[in-house]
């Protein structure tokens, strides 16, 4: 290129850039934020107006209604769960010091402001010293008021003051429609108060007991039941108790969506009877049934009256035991078909059964003997 040409075109450049800084208007460090930004909450989404061109800062929305009930429900309901540590006293071998080994860990509620609290069985079971923590971070070592391993459940009793321990609320279980919500509260992995939400899947669900005997009418949820949670309470909408969580059903150990929990009108009479005696009291029929694997073995349907209670209502109505003959062979007693019109199909129907009712109570006892049908009826001891 000749130099008079380069000369030309760097004239031409310059009055270019000149020409375009002045059509672009004020230089972009005299630009005033405040005439073009106007921020409604410091915080969150940015929007441009389309009618003034400004950028405006949108306030972040509140929660929703459902948001602030299960807020609330959690805030209302979180005090009065609590958390169990259960430990073992074991000395060793060479020095011969006791040393206190966790066992295990669980959550719980409080029942009342006396300081009975309420868990699972096998939570407890195989300890022999208990520490309870409540929501304040204070721990209070704890006593056994009683046990119910055929419901899982056992109270515990500590000694806080009044002001520390808040009852939860307790509602019942016997109205209750699958596809309601349901809340667990408790203590997953030893995480403290975590919530968890779902919908009651079904009702009267069984599950064993770690005796064996079936647990009746269980609630089946889907909020998450992890391990930690066994003991914590299962709430209603309303912040009310309506079961108490117990097990999952899962290969891995946490939770697949099927968690069971056992129902609040159950609770209510075995933590009574706990609180009151140590023990679940039930009525008797004052009779010793044959053992269930050989009634099994026997295709015996029913419950067979082994022996009976001397004094006890069975043996008052006339009721037969089972015997031998001189020639050592057995001859069956009386097999309980049924209570009041209820069927009774094995031993554990009979003592589900028996504990609708009250000591006192008149039932008529449905029952084969020598397969001719009969009926007595029997005082409950």
């Amino acid at each position: 290129m000749k130099p008079l040409n380069f000369i030309i075109a760097i004239m031409i450049l310059g009055l270019g850039y000149w020409f375009g800084s002045k059509m672009s208007g004020p230089a972009v460090n005299s630009l005033n934020i405040s005439d073009t930004v106007n921020v409604k909450n410091p915080a969150l989404t940015s929007d441009v107006s389309s009618n003034t061109g400004k950028m405006e800062i949108s306030p972040s929305p509140d929660l929703n209604s459902s948001e602030q009930a299960v807020i609330n429900l959690f805030e209302t309901a979180a005090p009065s769960v609590c958390y169990i540590t259960s430990l073992n006293a074991t000395r060793d071998y060479w020095t011969r010091d006791i040393t206190e080994m966790p066992r295990g860990t669980g959550s719980a509620f409080i029942w009342d402001v006396n300081g009975h609290i309420i868990t699972n069985f096998h939570v407890i079971e195989g300890g022999n010293k208990f520490k309870v923590t409540l929501s304040d971070q204070t721990t209070w070592d704890a006593e056994v008021v009683g046990t119910a391993p055929n419901k899982d459940l056992a109270v515990l009793h500590i000694g806080a003051p009044k002001n520390k321990l808040i009852p939860i609320k307790v509602g019942q279980s016997s109205n209750l429609k699958v596809g309601q919500f349901a809340y667990a509260i408790g203590n997953p992995f030893g995480l403290d108060h975590s919530l968890t939400t779902g919908v009651i899947s079904a009702l009267g669900r069984e599950i064993k007991s770690l005796t064996g005997i079936p647990i009746r009418d269980v609630i089946q949820t889907d909020a998450a039941i992890n391990p930690g949670n066994s003991g914590g309470p299962l709430l209603d909408s309303s912040g009310r108790l309506i079961g108490v969580n117990t097990m999952i059903y899962s290969p891995s150990g946490t939770s697949a969506g099927i968690g069971f929990s056992i129902p609040v009108d159950e609770v209510k009479w075995v933590v009574s009877d706990l609180i009151s005696f140590g023990e679940v009291k039930r009525p008797v029929l004052g009779v010793e049934l044959l053992p269930t694997q050989y009634a099994q073995n026997w295709n015996i349907e029913g419950a067979m009256i082994l022996d009976l209670t001397p004094n006890g209502g069975a043996l008052k109505a006339g009721l037969k035991a089972s015997v031998r003959n001189g020639n050592g062979e057995i001859i069956f007693g009386d097999i309980i078909t049924g209570i009041d019109g209820k069927k009774v199909s094995s031993n554990n129907d009979l003592i589900l059964i028996l504990e609708k009712y009250n000591s006192g109570d008149k039932v008529n006892v449905h029952f084969l003997r020598n397969k001719l049908p009969k009926t007595a009826v029997v005082i409950l001891g």
